[in-house]
């Protein structure tokens, strides 16, 4: 298993190590002894998993605390561009985010620390994302922001005209009016 560190402290990029044979493939998609010796030791206690279509933006969202949550996201097929966003008051990168593409095919997963909106773009139909949390959801904890916000600049890889909406997502505020809990 690789671990690579990204340009914003805390966001880890997981390549497992994969199996390949006339059957198919293997990997360990989690280790607990291997994340935490890479400084991921969480309890995880909840597993969420989406089927999407090609266009569906979902994000960026988060939770407040004591709901925080930090995530481990994967695909299990189809391709998503995944952008976690730093909103950890007085971090040198608040306000930047990192873009990693995720896919059935690379296998790559995504580490993103509480402190962070979340969302993904799906770059092709029958996309299954899934993540483990290390804290259960809690309606009234929901923060988040915009996917298209101006100032953030998120190329999330698709034309806008394209992306599908949850009428929630539609209605959240803008990065210069989202006032970070972290």
């Amino acid at each position: 298993m690789k671990i690579t560190e990204t340009a914003i402290e805390g966001l880890l990029i997981i390549e497992p190590r994969v199996f390949n044979d006339g059957r198919g493939y293997f990997y360990e998609s989690y280790n607990k002894a291997k994340f935490t010796e890479a400084g991921i030791a969480v309890d995880f206690v909840q597993d969420n998993q989406s089927f999407s279509h090609k266009g569906a933006v979902r994000g960026l969202h988060g939770q407040a605390d004591p709901f925080a949550q930090g995530k481990l996201v994967r695909v299990i097929n189809g391709r998503v561009l995944d952008v976690a966003l730093d909103i950890r008051n007085g971090s040198p990168t608040y306000g930047k985010h990192v873009s990693v593409e995720l896919s059935g095919e690379n296998k790559r997963l995504l580490w993103i620390p509480a402190g962070f909106l979340h969302g993904f773009a799906t770059l092709e139909d029958n996309t299954i994302f899934t993540y483990k949390v290390d804290n259960y959801y809690d309606k009234a904890s929901e923060i988040g922001v915009i996917w298209n916000d101006k100032t953030l600049n998120i190329d999330w890889g698709i034309a806008q005209d394209d992306v599908l909406l949850s009428p929630k997502d539609e209605q959240l505020p803008d990065f210069s009016s989202f006032k970070s809990p972290f």
